[in-house]
């Protein structure tokens, strides 16, 4: 529609009102209700959904990993006289950690494995012959890292290493794919 509105979506990776379902954000390898064998299905990229009509504002935000990054996208966000829509990286007690004392810890850790890449999509840049894809982190850790700390990978683990193995394998594919296409954006030539 066009209309200025500011939308905030708290992204857990699962539906976490029913207690824990796989979701079309469900990270690969997750363990979740009616996905207990870890979830082989990429997820969703709503960013790219978005950022897919050139006409809404959109970031991926996870405060924990960078504040200022975030502040920055809530600012812009406000600003943008259109639809704007931030994505940010929610913790939740179907992660299996304690979210109070390790909640900021593991938003951090999925920022820097690339599984939760930041980034700012503002098309006013667009309007200035300017490239308008901003991207806000780079991967320094291995997603297997951040896999092995939380309890909804590690049942995959457990239940079934040669599983879990190939599905880290296929997490690891699918955070470089998508790494290498939001550079070529980042970097395309208006």
């Amino acid at each position: 529609s066009g209309r200025n509105v500011n939308i905030l979506v708290l992204d857990t990776g699962v539906y976490s009102n029913t207690g824990g379902q796989r979701s079309k954000a469900t990270p690969i390898g997750a363990s979740a209700k009616f996905a207990v064998a870890g979830n082989d299905l990429p997820a969703k990229d709503l960013g790219m959904i978005a950022m897919s009509s050139e006409s809404v504002y959109v970031a991926k935000v996870a405060l924990g990993a960078n504040d200022m990054q975030t502040i920055k996208a809530f600012t812009e966000a406000e600003s943008f006289n259109g639809p704007s829509l931030i994505i940010a990286y929610a913790h939740c007690i179907a992660h299996g950690y304690d979210i109070g004392t390790q909640g900021l810890e593991h938003q951090k850790m999925a920022v820097e494995t690339g599984l939760w890449p930041l980034y700012r999509f503002d098309p006013r840049l667009l309007a200035e012959g300017k490239v308008p894809l901003q991207l806000d982190s780079r991967t320094t850790k291995d997603v297997s890292e951040f896999m092995n700390s939380e309890t909804r990978f590690k049942i995959v683990q457990r239940a079934d290493l040669d599983r879990y193995n190939r599905l880290v394998k296929m997490a690891e594919d699918r955070i470089q794919n998508r790494l290498k296409l939001h550079d070529h954006l980042a970097k395309a030539d208006s």
